[in-house]
């Protein structure tokens, strides 16, 4: 089968297209014939090729059809419309594990669908077990238009927060705007707390998703209201360390947490589904979510779409399609 692989030279990732063999599935796991994958930027550009090596089979998520089952998968079977965390979605054919499989919507196409599993697990996890965002409550997300920034406006909208969302593009905003965001900043810099004071009536952020790195971490402490809770995703701007206003977050019971699929048990993996499927994939289903895609290239094409990740112009997820 065609598939493409990322690899590590000169502390970069570059892709290489290999042909290997179909993926034959073990107990518990699914062969998925892949419609559509998805990028993402901590798989492509942050690190290189993380958390496995010098390489590795591409493609962290994809929507598709179910081709074989292992011993022991009864909730699904061949023929089947799927999406979930695969290993290897830059392929004709990925395997994943029964757990992480979820239907795909039928109103969705393989390209919206395969746009979910990584980001908005992602955000499901930051906005409900860990950072409990109710409604009427202010959501502050920096690098908004990122897929997880997208994917955590969306599912604080179903919620029914309030969300701000930064940003260096106003464009992109103003796109951002059109699927619910409540106010933009547009700004590069770590500059926005007595913004977001001010649009919150000089309260503050109860949740704040930091997209950014640690360029922006003090801020988003500055910004934050009594008892709010700082989610560290990501850093784009590859700054690892900042500094911690012990005292503030002390006085004003801050909770700080991280969230990562990196080291995920398989049972925080299937817990994680479990959540997500009972609290937010009824919203894909009924037309609340639609995902926001950037654009989407066929499968060859996958060069180019990793230069356009990198290009920092995308608002929404960039997809591959699979032909």
């Amino acid at each position: 089968m065609k598939s493409c692989w990322i690899k590590t030279e000169n502390n970069k990732a570059v892709l290489e297209y290999r042909d290997v063999p179909v993926p034959e599935p073990k107990a518990g796991q699914i062969v998925m014939r892949v419609h559509a994958s998805a990028l993402n930027r901590g798989e492509l550009i942050v690190g290189g090729v993380v958390h496995g090596g010098p390489e590795k089979l591409g493609g962290n998520e994809a929507s598709g059809v179910v081709n074989a089952v292992g011993e022991g998968v009864t909730a699904f079977r061949p023929g089947d419309r799927i999406m979930g965390r695969v290993r290897g979605g830059f392929a004709e054919y990925a395997l994943l594990d029964a757990h992480q499989a979820m239907p795909a919507p039928e109103r969705l196409t393989w390209e919206q669908a395969a746009a979910i599993p990584v980001s908005f697990l992602t955000a499901y996890e930051m906005l409900y077990p860990y950072g409990k965002l109710k409604r009427g409550e202010w959501l502050l997300v920096t690098g908004a238009s990122s897929g997880v920034g997208v994917a955590s406006i969306q599912a604080a909208k179903v919620i029914g927060a309030n969300v701000i969302g930064t940003s260096g593009s106003a464009a992109k905003l103003d796109t951002l705007k059109a699927i619910g965001l409540d106010a933009g900043i547009a700004t590069r810099g770590a500059d926005f707390a007595p913004r977001v004071k001010e649009m919150t009536g000089g309260k503050g952020a109860d949740v704040i998703v930091n997209c950014v790195g640690g360029s922006v971490f003090a801020e988003c402490v500055r910004s934050l209201a009594r008892r709010g809770r700082l989610a560290v995703m990501g850093y784009v701007d590859g700054v690892l360390k900042a500094e911690l206003d012990l005292e503030a977050v002390h006085a004003n019971r801050f909770e700080i947490f991280g969230v990562s699929n990196a080291r995920l048990t398989p049972e925080e993996r299937a817990e994680a589904v479990r959540g997500f499927a009972r609290d937010l994939l009824p919203a894909f289903a009924d037309g609340r979510i639609t995902p926001l895609i950037d654009k989407v290239f066929a499968f060859d094409e996958l060069p180019a779409a990793k230069a356009r990740m990198e290009s920092n112009v995308q608002a929404g997820k960039i997809v591959v399609r699979m032909t």
